[in-house]
């Protein structure tokens, strides 16, 4: 199989190598194909994976490139994880919001939004080029906001397109290690959960038939041995009767989160901007350069959620091996490829959709049979086939509502090239709620990223 990443000099394609090279992935592919448009990331990543410990067996042929079509033609399989306006771009969506008393975070709120107005753009055209160059090839998209990502890509690629995320099998697999029953790679049988991309709930964790969740839920120890039991707080989850995805802190604590940032020497954005841009130029020359990388990588991941953690308090060991979105992106490809079923929570259309269209039941009750949700999917190597869900009570499905409402709407200021879609998207996010608010958001973004500008001159001019 030849796999292509494009965003091949991104910081965690080292993760997908390795894991290439050992365990139930190796031999899957033979050829890796790392596509980026930044010469001296590539010259980067390719140091560190030659840098990397000898694997056992055949570990893929690397290859890299700047051209796309060269890196498409005759590709199986592509990931995609690109980064619009690179990691300074990062620092604008995160500190346009903030200056403005809001909500600084990447995929969350404001910052999501406008990271969707850059990345839509590009992602379509790769899923173009994709249907030139290489019209069987399944994308597997982690480039964020991945749901809302996905949703676009949808009329382009049908149900050759899926997007995942790590944060939801993160979740489930720390649940079920808390309630002593781990689960294995890929198997998410009885497990219950609903929602969109960084906006979900487990709501049923039941590996061998019984629930184990109202008992985990009641365990103030077994909750304090994983991050969102203490993110959230055993109150508020059995308020809740459920578990939410650790994006939801966003959400639930939007005050205590964003004056957490404010409090911060620098943003997460700013931090992985000042380590990229003296780590990059470093690895080309550096004589160790995966101890280097992997070094950083650590780094990089104890930081993580730190706005939700008290100063110097660090991340927990188990936390901090939730498997990564690399090992899902492999699963579903080895599913697809035929290496046998799996079920994982992915990013896919609400209904399954066949030859003739989408089939009447949905996942997720309340929600369009169109609208890319994140639930659990049977992976065969037909597809990705989302299993049906409780209904969501009334609190998770008008948020969930909400939010899905603010994706179609920054979707369609993209494709129809509508910057009133784009004022009204970030005007009725439940995180901002003003039409004045979200008049100042955009011209905040405008400012910072002038293709913004483009994109509505361009479409509106039929060019």
């Amino acid at each position: 199989m030849r796999l292509m990443i494009a965003g091949g000099g991104g910081f965690r394609v080292p993760l997908v190598y390795r894991a290439l090279c050992t365990g139930p992935f190796a031999g899957l592919v033979e050829e890796l194909v790392l596509f980026d448009v930044d010469a001296e990331r590539l010259a980067a990543i390719e140091a560190v994976i030659r840098d990397m410990p000898a694997a056992d067996g055949s570990p893929p042929v690397v290859v890299v490139s700047t051209d796309l079509h060269e890196a498409l033609t005759g590709t199986d399989m592509v990931f995609a994880a690109i980064r619009p306006g690179g990691t300074a771009g990062r620092i604008s969506d995160e500190r346009v919001a903030l200056d403005l008393g809001l909500l600084g975070q990447e995929t969350t709120g404001a910052g999501g939004i406008a990271y969707a107005l850059r990345s839509i753009p590009r992602m379509l055209e790769l899923a173009e080029a994709m249907r030139q160059h290489c019209p069987e090839a399944w994308l597997i998209n982690f480039t964020n906001p991945a749901g809302m990502v996905t949703e676009a890509l949808v009329p382009v690629l049908g149900r050759k397109v899926i997007g995942i995320c790590d944060s939801a099998s993160g979740l489930v697999q720390r649940a079920a290690r808390a309630a002593g029953s781990p689960l294995a790679e890929g198997k998410l049988d009885g497990v219950g959960y609903f929602g969109l991309n960084h906006l979900g709930w487990l709501y049923r964790l039941a590996p061998g038939g019984q629930d184990l969740l109202p008992g985990l839920l009641a365990d103030h120890a077994a909750l304090e041995s994983m991050e969102e039991g203490r993110l959230f707080g055993q109150h508020t989850l059995l308020q809740l009767g459920c578990l939410p995805n650790e994006y939801l802190y966003y959400y639930y604590q939007t005050t205590q989160a964003t004056d957490a940032i404010r409090r911060q020497r620098e943003t997460r954005g700013t931090s992985i901007h000042h380590q990229q841009s003296s780590l990059y130029p470093a690895l080309v020359q550096a004589p160790h350069a995966f101890e280097l990388w992997d070094s950083a990588r650590r780094s990089r991941e104890e930081g993580y959620l730190a706005e939700a953690r008290a100063q110097g308090e660090q991340r927990y060991e188990a936390d901090l091996a939730g498997g990564g979105y690399e090992r899902v992106a492999l699963s579903v490809m080895r599913a697809l490829s035929g290496g046998g079923p799996a079920r994982l929570i992915l990013n896919v259309p609400n209904a399954p959709v066949s030859l003739a269209g989408p089939v009447a039941e949905v996942a997720v009750p309340g929600l369009p049979a169109d609208a890319v949700v994140e639930v659990p999917c049977e992976v065969t190597d037909d597809g990705a086939w989302p299993l049906a869900q409780e209904r969501p009570g009334g609190q998770f499905l008008t948020l969930m509502q909400h939010v899905k409402e603010v994706e179609r709407l920054t979707i369609r200021a993209v494709v129809h090239g509508e910057r009133s879609a784009a004022v009204g998207a970030f005007a009725a996010h439940p995180l901002i709620g003003s039409e004045a608010l979200g008049e100042q958001l955009l011209a905040g973004y405008e400012a910072a990223f002038h293709e913004l500008q483009r994109l509505w001159g361009a479409t509106a001019s039929g060019t």
